[in-house]
């Protein structure tokens, strides 16, 4: 696919990402956005990251910025330190997605663009070069040290004491990172599954072999919890001490709960278990991407949180741990919802029991790879001007639809209470599907019937019939 520019910044095929595109898509951030005193760059462990990142510093030295970099390092470390130094930034990352494909995520010294900025940087596109150009990239070695640092200092060092916890490094840049917070707030960290090739993780669709990979890893090391990332750091992934994952959003609420959060913003493919139990004073539902939380984050004020589906928790307001204070940090982060919820699980009998205290709503999410945009949109368009396609949907899973929410893609709200929700991605050619259930088994079941059946819409769709087939 052509680089596109969207919600997660700049992405597209390496052989795409040429230096003139890179480059141009530098400059045009620079002259539409604030850059503060510097311009910071750091980079996940994709073989193409490090020539990219080279593009952007130079890109942005030749419009006479001053640069850091910061080398291999997660996002939210990086956003972190170019938050305190007032820079702006840039991370080199195709984030989950395959190591064909690479990216650009584009951060100002207050945090990620908006919207508006995106916007503003297409204008921008064609902007020169400065005259004179900034000084040679000065490195920096402490960014990920100071994010480890900033948890050890809101939950204490004996955080996770006694807990016996494998790290799936897989090559995820946040690997060493995870095993040194660990050691530092307490827990005996195990490195597993470590891969000098990279490995496209998706903290919402992990793939079967690497499920069954945690529950035997869990089992043969006697652990009480396996935790990961995705490839940049920015999404965590937690497994329980049977190696079962626990969903992204099921992490998401708890964290707020233990922050005492009063208003949580989070979109709407993220599970109904957070507006149970009057725990939170208001839920608000956002489109799907973390410029649309943050934006009902900054609308919302006071004691607001943040979450996604994958697992990104986002922090907006100063908030105070069981050890030291925690500050905002306005952008998708692993491990703080690690760290809170592994320490609240230490007091409540592991995992599993603190889990099992949710309310009982589980999702589920996949996606259909290389499904090209336009068959998306049109299997979309056809669920709603053929009722008899929507009808036939429902029909393969047994089930009727009682309300339907056109806020991001196609949500169904079925009339057993589950919950189908269909999407193209904004960032990749991939079609994404997200259930919700009483039962994990049934989420998981629910979720296999919906992406048999729309992998069979679209293939007639893409095959060039017009319009999707019926049953």
């Amino acid at each position: 696919m052509a680089p596109k520019f969207g919600t997660s910044g700049l992405r597209g095929l390496v052989s795409e990402l040429t230096p003139g595109l890179v480059t141009d898509y530098v400059r045009a951030f620079v002259t539409a956005c604030p850059a503060g005193t510097a311009l910071w760059v750091g980079r996940d462990l994709r073989p193409s990251s490090p020539a990219l990142a080279a593009t952007v510093l130079e890109a942005a030295r030749g419009m006479g910025l001053e640069t850091v970099d910061c080398g291999a390092v997660p996002t939210p470390a990086l956003a972190l330190a170019a938050m305190k130094a007032g820079a702006s930034a840039v991370m080199v990352t195709g984030s989950h997605i395959p190591a064909d494909r690479n990216g650009l995520k584009f951060y100002l010294p207050g945090g990620e663009i908006t919207k508006a900025d995106e916007t503003a940087i297409l204008r921008a596109l064609g902007a020169g070069p400065a005259t004179v150009p900034g000084p040679q990239p000065r490195p920096c070695t402490t960014a990920g040290s100071a994010w480890v640092a900033r948890y050890v200092t809101a939950f204490g060092p004996g955080a996770l004491a006694g807990l016996r916890i494998g790290v799936w490094s897989h090559s995820a840049v946040s690997r060493d990172l995870l095993l040194a917070a660990l050691a530092a707030l307490g827990a005996e960290g195990l490195d597993l599954g470590r891969s000098d090739l990279f490995i496209p993780v998706d903290t919402e669709a992990v793939a079967p072999e690497a499920r069954a990979a945690l529950r035997v890893w869990a089992r043969d090391a006697a652990l009480d919890a396996v935790i990961s990332t995705d490839g940049d750091g920015d999404r965590p992934l937690l497994a329980d001490a049977g190696g079962r994952l626990i969903p992204g959003d099921v992490l998401g609420q708890i964290t707020a709960a233990v922050l005492g959060a009063e208003t949580v913003v989070t979109p709407v493919s993220s599970n109904t278990g957070v507006d149970a139990g009057g725990r939170f004073r208001q839920v608000i539902r956002t489109r799907i991407g973390s410029p649309h939380v943050i934006a009902g984050m900054a609308a919302a004020g006071g004691r607001v949180v943040g979450y996604e589906a994958n697992g990104g928790f986002l922090l907006g307001f100063a908030a105070q741990g069981p050890a030291g204070p925690l500050p905002p940090l306005a952008t998708r982060d692993s491990l703080l919802p690690l760290v809170a919820v592994l320490s609240r699980a230490r007091l409540a009998g592991g995992l599993a029991a603190l889990v099992a205290a949710e309310p009982a709503r589980f999702t589920a999410a996949d996606r259909l790879e290389e499904v090209p945009p336009e068959a998306a949109r049109a299997l979309l368009a056809g669920f709603g001007t053929d009722p008899g396609q929507l009808e036939a949907l429902l029909g393969t899973l047994g089930e009727s639809c009682i309300a339907t929410d056109r806020t991001d893609g196609l949500r169904l709200t079925l009339a057993s209470g589950r919950v189908v929700h269909m999407r193209p991605s904004g960032n990749a050619p991939e079609f994404r599907l997200y259930v919700e259930a009483e039962s994990p088994e049934r989420a998981e079941g629910l979720l296999r019937q919906g992406l048999d059946r729309l992998s069979h819409l679209l293939r007639g769709l893409s095959s060039g019939a017009g319009a999707p087939d019926r049953i």
